[in-house]
């Protein structure tokens, strides 16, 4: 078996809102409980493990690539919720969406200040096909 990521963890102060943020925002089916955890299944087969801690929260980037119309309706949402975006991580360009490497991106903070990215092409681009 090749090695593939399977799940990471996500710090939360509230586990269950951070869960429902990811799930509401991305489209996403109902995140279920394991554990301590709550587990937001992606698409691949990945999952992110949303875990409650009473420490500081470190912000984490976490990025997901998605299709063109997965795109829209994520931007939608996160525009309907009146969530600030920017094009770039530094969130130096509020308001915009980049098109690098020929795709769409953006960013926006999720709860406890992690750097969330929505992008439709991965960095430098999709690999050539022989």
């Amino acid at each position: 078996m090749s090695v593939q990521l399977n799940h990471t963890i996500v710090a939360a102060t509230d586990r269950d809102a951070t869960a429902d943020f990811l799930t509401d925002v991305l489209g996403l089916a109902s995140a279920q409980t394991y554990g301590p955890f709550k587990v937001v299944t992606l698409a691949n087969g990945v999952s992110l493990d949303v875990v409650q801690t009473g420490d500081d929260i470190v912000p984490q980037h976490y990025a997901f690539l998605v299709g063109d119309d997965e795109f829209d309706a994520i931007w939608g949402r996160i525009k309907n919720r009146g969530l600030t975006y920017w094009a770039d991580p530094f969130h130096r360009h509020p308001g915009q969406i980049n098109t690098n490497d020929g795709g769409r991106g953006l960013y926006w903070d999720g709860p406890d200040g992690h750097n969330l990215e929505i992008l439709t092409v991965p960095y430098g681009g999709w690999p050539e096909r022989a």
